[in-house]
């Protein structure tokens, strides 16, 4: 059996170094760029910001999902990552998690949806963009789809977090108030065909001079 040699080891530590400082220099930047979206959402405590796993909950929080969620799909990634398959689908379940609160929390600092696909390839540059630019944190958007009701719902109160439920609570739905009727669509009278334009009057026809031939009187006897 053929060992690595003094440079193969070498040259794969140097890489693995560098990997981790990379590895290690995107956490940090993704950390600042949340806490700086956290004072926007009026977060208190910048830890919160810096903690593996807690921050991404707290991030789902804001946007209006269970944050319980991320830990039991994180802790169960780690307990049984030695099952074949299932490393897979649960880190396909996070970045969905993930995808769903930006789309959120995108909304409350008046981002389109589309922005929602930045966050799908670049995070840290749509966290950077969040993070800097001019936009102030705004809870009047319209409710989430899975608001009260279902597992995707956030339920719970943390201290230091402020309610993402505007004040008096979401505007009511009159689509899905019980009883509603929607309103029957106007029938369309058929269009009249346009009136023929009417022709213009003939000019009179002159009658031609009328010639009368001279009165001759007879000779006088």
């Amino acid at each position: 059996m053929d060992y690595p040699d003094g440079a193969a080891l070498a040259a794969l530590a140097i890489l693995g170094f560098f990997s981790f400082l990379i590895g290690v220099a995107i956490y940090v930047v993704t950390a600042y760029f949340l806490m700086k979206v956290f004072d926007k959402a009026g977060v208190q405590g910048k830890w919160r910001a810096w903690v593996p796993i807690y921050n991404f909950m707290v991030f789902s929080k804001l946007g209006d999902l269970n944050p319980w969620l991320v830990l039991i799909a994180g802790g169960a990634a780690i307990v049984l990552f030695w099952v074949p398959g299932l490393n897979g689908v649960l880190g396909l379940a996070m970045h969905v998690i993930a995808l769903l609160a930006a789309w959120r929390v995108g909304l409350k600092l008046q981002k389109e949806a589309v922005w929602v696909i930045l966050y799908f390839f670049l995070a840290p540059v749509w966290l950077g963009i969040n993070a800097f630019d001019k936009s102030r944190w705004n809870l009047n958007v319209p409710a989430a789809p899975w608001a009260g009701n279902g597992f995707l719902s956030d339920t719970t109160t943390w201290a230091g977090i402020p309610s993402q439920a505007p004040a008096g609570g979401y505007p009511a739905n009159p689509v899905t108030a019980p009883g509603y009727v929607a309103p029957a669509a106007p029938s369309a009278a058929p269009t009249p065909p346009p009136a023929a334009p009417s022709a213009a009057p003939e000019p009179p026809v002159a009658e031609p001079p009328t010639t009368e031939p001279p009165t001759t009187e007879p000779p006088k006897a």
